[in-house]
């Protein structure tokens, strides 16, 4: 949604259909979960040649072909430029379905494909996609920028002495809960992990531009909000720390919610208080693995769980409002690290989740994932999903599911 934002800012008129959103639809939608996360209608498709082994079932989730079909011919006047993103890798499918349905809708119309996918697997789009142009990384990156406007054989606007893009909010109608997103990147370089190849540097936004984009979203209503940041607690006094003491200023009742790990030596005394002040609700940490000898990053020791666990209880977070991630499938994993990282984070009361590895390309763990797995993950991105467990010794199944799912769960 920054992207739209860019385009707005350069004077384009903008239309969103955002597919796994029922605004464009009288489809019916499942009933959302506690604080408005889930679910998505979904219906079962034909599974791909190449997954038919593995013993689970393959579905398309959002909106129906037909009412996307229809929302995009109901454009008037036709779109100049059409940019379609893309999410996760293993979901390319979904993408290139997309790509067939605006080429058909509209034939001589330029399409745009960035994301993830057409980021982390551009050879792979660039054969199989179909797109007029794909763009890899940033939009605002003066290349891909230029290449864009070209497709229109138009002379790009300047953009740089604009403010940087947050999400396009605004074009959802009536949502029952949004996002806070006030950097991009990460300084961390996990093994695991792309988030410097999808945006290289850390870059953080001003508080002034964090907060009027929220507020007004906090004025139609909305109460939930979740932080997409990779790297939240980085140089708190940025942005986070006046956001916070802003939101506790006024009273405004909102759920914040942090999907994505926080960083646990960043919790310090006075940013727990300022986060409870401010609305936290749902706390996920980074904890990854119980050994803490063997870490691939850097991020954490013993002491800093120990103690940031210990702060955020001391300004009145209850132990369930608390989980943290355990990575679980990585490459040559020790499945007794597995089970000791969920016993370790079960003492100190919180809840355990399993972060199911997914082989990333371009991430320094994907050369010992290809080791580790028998399937061709790098020619074949349906093999980089992490429900089918790529790098788990066996693979998937349900037996092993279920042992997991016990594990996890028993008290």
């Amino acid at each position: 949604m920054t992207c739209l934002q860019l385009f707005r800012q350069a004077g384009a008129r903008t239309a969103l259909l955002d597919c796994l959103d029922p605004m464009w639809s009288d489809t019916a939608w499942p009933r959302s979960q506690r604080c408005h996360t889930g679910s998505y209608p979904k219906v079962k498709v034909e599974k791909p040649g190449c997954l038919q082994s593995i013993p689970r079932q393959y579905s398309r989730y959002g909106l129906p072909y037909n009412a996307v079909s229809t929302a995009l011919s109901g454009l008037k006047p036709p779109p100049d430029l059409v940019l379609i993103t893309s999410i996760m890798t293993y979901w390319y499918p979904g993408v290139l379905a997309a790509i067939d349905l605006v080429r058909s809708t509209y034939p001589r119309v330029p399409i745009v494909l960035g994301g993830i996918y057409a980021t982390l697997c551009f050879e792979h789009a660039r054969q199989n996609s179909g797109a007029d142009l794909i763009v890899q990384g940033p939009v605002e990156d003066e290349a891909n920028w230029s290449r864009i406007w070209g497709l229109l054989q138009d002379t790009p606007p300047d953009i740089s002495g604009k403010p940087s893009a947050g999400p396009a909010l605004d074009l959802y109608p009536e949502p029952d809960y949004s996002i806070i997103l006030g950097s991009r990147g990460c300084p961390f370089h996990c093994a695991y992990c792309a988030s410097d190849l999808l945006n290289p540097g850390f870059s953080q936004r001003g508080f002034e531009e964090v907060r009027d984009g929220l507020f007004p979203e906090i004025g139609r209503g909305i109460r939930d909000f979740a932080f997409y940041d990779d790297a939240l607690l980085v140089k708190p006094e940025t942005w986070l720390r006046p956001l916070l003491e802003e939101l506790n200023a006024v009273g405004l009742p909102v759920r914040l919610h942090t999907p994505n790990a926080l960083h646990v030596r960043f919790l310090t005394p006075k940013i727990c208080k300022l986060l409870h002040q401010g609305g936290l609700t749902t706390i996920r940490l980074g904890l990854e693995t119980a050994d803490f000898s063997e870490r691939t990053d850097e991020k954490l020791s013993s002491r800093e769980w120990d103690q940031g666990i210990r702060n955020l209880l001391a300004v009145g977070f209850r132990p369930e409002q608390i989980g943290a991630y355990i990575l679980f499938g990585l490459p040559g994993q020790d499945q007794r690290e597995v089970v000791q990282a969920i016993s370790f984070a079960k003492r100190y009361r919180i809840r355990p989740h399993l972060a199911h590895y997914s082989p990333i390309p371009g991430s320094r763990l994907f050369a010992e994932a290809k080791r580790n797995s028998p399937y061709p993950l790098e020619e074949e991105p349906l093999f980089q999903n992490n429900s089918i467990w790529p790098c788990y010794k066996g693979g998937f199944t349900w037996q092993e599911r279920t042992y997991w799912k016990k594990i996890v769960g028993a008290g």
